[in-house]
């Protein structure tokens, strides 16, 4: 990076956001950001205004931002994978329980599972609670058709069994009807898709990826001053995999616009640590060693979802002397949330697990909307910063090994 470039004020910016395993349309997000960057303005003293995004290509919004007394525009694009999502998604019960064997099995049986616990017990709490809440619902759904063929038996004999398998089955469809409160289908399934494969990526899922590298790589060469490609929850995996791909196919120009990578809340350990995550290791390996781009995660530890402070190569195993990236930093909700709105929010774990992107009313040294829409690069924002003392970056994972 020259030190011009370091020197320099953002005028224009080119945002690609990639979100976690999202069945959601991406208007979700736009909405996000309207509310909560309106909030943060107003908490924050800058201004800030969002607009529909016109022409072709993915879809997203124009922001328009005076922070510090400079002028910026920043264009959002979501990298959309909510259709591959939803297709994950489409399995009938008896399929989810068979996903929930299978998915158990990997982790348990490849030791993936306990070296997870090793890091931080919350996301594997969280991973933990689709598998005992879908046991739980076969408990009661079993439970009721035993006791109803208890009671129908005597005078109805073997016709009672149907009446006991229609309410069971009953059962089990009212508990997946409301799994918009349980959650436990979706983590299922979020869970079920990472491992499907033991860590490798699924064919759909890398066709998408490397069409996402290719918007990428042509932002590149456009008339910006800094490409940020935003990866949160899953997402952040994939953003690692889509930026290697960029960084070793594409010649950037002399003078193009400085390459930035935030990863928020990240699980990069549920994938990169199971056995054929061949692939993403060598990605995470290859990516902590570039001088070309900066890379900067936050998490925090009342985030239940994330792997928190986990340096997501180191505990890979896959750090090594010239790594230099990420820079591991803490979002510190109890300390950059009132004490009133950290009680509200404090047991809404799927809400705290996107508050990385929305307002802190008691902002520190994070701030999403000064990241994607004021005037400094990430590099200059956290220039000479020292990583959070409370990271994890001792090599963990069992499985080390990367492609050739």
């Amino acid at each position: 990076m020259s030190s011009q470039a370091k020197q320099s004020r953002v005028r224009k910016r080119r945002v690609f956001y990639i979100p976690g395993y999202d069945p959601i349309h991406p208007r979700r997000y736009r909405e996000l950001y309207r509310k909560e960057s309106a909030v943060q303005a107003k908490l924050s003293g800058y201004e800030i205004s969002v607009s529909a995004k016109s022409g072709e290509g993915p879809y997203g919004w124009h922001v328009r931002s005076e922070q510090d007394g400079a002028q910026v525009q920043s264009d959002v694009e979501v990298l959309v994978w909510s259709d591959i999502v939803r297709e994950s998604m489409s399995n009938s019960i008896l399929a989810t329980y068979l996903q929930l064997a299978q998915t158990a099995w990997v982790y348990i049986s490849t030791g993936t599972l306990w070296r997870l616990m090793r890091l931080r017990k919350g996301p594997v709490i969280a991973a933990l609670y689709p598998v005992a809440m879908l046991l739980f619902q076969l408990f009661l759904a079993f439970g009721a058709a035993w006791a109803l063929t208890a009671i129908l038996l005597p005078v109805a004999s073997w016709f009672a069994i149907l009446p006991a398998a229609l309410l069971g089955y009953g059962l089990l469809r009212w508990f997946r009807k409301a799994d918009n409160r349980l959650f436990a289908y979706y983590l299922m399934h979020d869970y079920a898709y990472s491992a499907s494969e033991k860590g490798v990526t699924p064919d759909a899922l890398e066709t998408r990826l490397s069409e996402f590298g290719m918007l990428i790589a042509e932002a590149l060469k456009a008339d910006v001053d800094e490409i940020l490609v935003v990866g949160h929850s899953s997402g952040a995996h994939l953003g690692v995999s889509v930026l290697a791909q960029v960084l070793r196919s594409t010649a950037r120009p002399a003078k193009g616009p400085e390459l930035s990578f935030l990863t928020l809340g990240q699980v990069v350990p549920m994938v990169s640590f199971l056995p054929d995550a061949h692939g993403l290791r060598s990605d995470l390996r290859y990516l902590s060693q570039r001088d070309d781009l900066t890379w900067l995660d936050v998490s925090a530890p009342g985030d239940g979802c994330s792997f928190a402070l986990c340096d997501p190569v180191a505990v890979s195993g896959v750090g090594t002397d010239k790594s230099k990236w990420p820079l591991v930093l803490s979002a510190a909700f109890t300390q950059t949330l009132s004490a009133e709105r950290w009680k509200e929010l404090r047991w809404r774990f799927f809400r705290l697990h996107f508050q990385y992107l929305c307002a802190f009313d008691r902002v520190g040294t994070y701030d999403y909307f000064r990241i994607t829409a004021g005037p400094m690069t990430l590099a200059q924002r956290y220039e000479g910063r020292a990583p959070s003392k409370s990271r994890i970056d001792a090599p963990v994972s069992k499985f080390r090994s990367v492609q050739a």
